[in-house]
């Protein structure tokens, strides 16, 4: 099937995966945009999502778009790395033209992995995973404003761990963004330029709110 053993759909498959992941991160910054202004609001959308049927299969889509992404990554970079052979190990200049996100995209993706893993361990393995489990610590699964509390407020090394992840996230989005765009056919020469510049905003939109946010859940917490 040329969608899995072809170079050209391996592509496609890692660029629809990564538009999807990027309408994920728009609804977890939506959600992040509520916990700054009312921790009853952000708690109340954490007791829709919780350990109800739909947020399982939700969380299982988005594993699965994470891993699909990631092992497709990881295919093209060994593929191009064979194709180019002994020229890989050359000192050259980065090529004129080519942006310094586009030849670290694996290494970027790699950060957000890790910090992802972060992630999870801090706010998806005490929530749903705990409502599933019947685990009950000082905090209440639930209470989603309580552990932003705990993990960001005057927590100064937390916070400036997430504003990197946020840094390499905007550099994997900027190029990943134009680049999914592209190789789905929307290239022609009229907007080639145009989604150039439309990624950016976009991963300057995510990245910095989600960075903006952080900063305010350190400075201030989430209060009622």
């Amino acid at each position: 099937m040329w969608l899995l053993n072809s170079s050209i759909g391996r592509k496609l498959i890692m660029s629809i995966s990564g538009l999807f992941l990027i309408l994920f991160l728009l609804f977890h910054l939506s959600m992040n945009v509520a916990a700054v202004f009312s921790g009853e609001a952000y708690n109340t959308i954490c007791g829709l999502l919780g350990s109800n049927w739909y947020a399982i299969v939700g969380t299982l889509v988005l594993a699965a778009g994470v891993v699909v992404h990631f092992v497709y990554a990881v295919i093209l970079t060994l593929q191009n790395r064979k194709a180019r052979g002994n020229d890989r190990y050359a000192l050259n200049a980065r090529p004129k033209g080519v942006e310094w996100a586009s030849q670290n995209m694996f290494v970027l993706g790699l950060i957000v992995i890790l910090f992802m893993i972060l992630h999870f361990t801090q706010f998806w393995y005490n929530m749903m995973f705990a409502e599933l489990a019947g685990i009950h610590g000082d905090i209440h699964p639930q209470d989603g404003a309580a552990f932003i509390n705990f993990y960001f407020q005057g927590n100064i090394v937390n916070t400036v761990l997430y504003l990197i992840w946020f840094v390499a996230l905007w550099f994997h989005l900027t190029h990943g963004f134009w680049s999914a765009i592209h190789t789905i056919g929307w290239n022609n020469t009229v907007w080639l330029s145009r989604w150039e510049c439309i990624s950016k905003w976009v991963a300057t939109i995510i990245c910095g709110l989600f960075a903006v946010i952080t900063v305010i859940f350190y400075l201030n917490g989430v209060g009622a």
